[in-house]
């Protein structure tokens, strides 16, 4: 199986209750490779939800304890991205889930970019915890901007042979 943001393949569970639909991603998806995740959602943060950033680092420090998340309105939100990242890491795990494709620049799934942590919209280099978890367990992660039709036959061919 490969993993996708559930946001990605149309499951409303963004912060604002909208999602992130990917035409190429759902396209893709009849062909029964997919498992949707949203380590938001599994930590059961409610959708809507303030929208939330990690604060002093990344996605790895926070793991590391050397950074913190926190939503808009100033609440702490690391332990519900820790949570949601380690139920996604179970998930993997569960079903030997070699690859996934994550959306870019959120504080849980973001690949090469995450918000600032300023709630001021720029962005910094870095991961999400999800991200950062998955990497660190040996599973390869793309964003949606990094996928191609060929990039997704080739994550296809090779989760057949998984």
């Amino acid at each position: 199986m490969i993993l996708v943001s559930a946001c990605l393949l149309g499951h409303k569970v963004k912060y604002n209750g909208g999602s992130n639909k990917n035409d190429l991603l759902l396209k893709y998806n009849e062909r029964g490779h997919f498992l949707a995740v949203c380590p938001e959602c599994f930590s059961m943060l409610p959708v809507p939800r303030p929208p939330m950033e990690i604060q002093g680092g990344t996605g790895k420090k926070l793991l590391a304890g050397r950074a913190k998340a926190q939503d808009k309105n100033g609440m702490d939100t690391t332990q519900y991205l820790l949570t949601g990242a380690e139920k996604v890491l179970k998930i993997a795990k569960a079903y030997n889930a070699k690859f996934a494709i994550l959306k870019e620049s959120s504080p849980s799934c973001g690949v090469k970019k995450i918000h600032s942590g300023h709630f001021d919209g720029k962005k910094i280099k870095g991961q999400g915890v999800t991200t950062a978890l998955l990497v660190k367990n040996g599973i390869e992660v793309f964003s949606e901007k990094e996928i191609t039709i060929g990039r997704l036959e080739e994550l296809m061919a090779a989760d057949i042979k998984n």
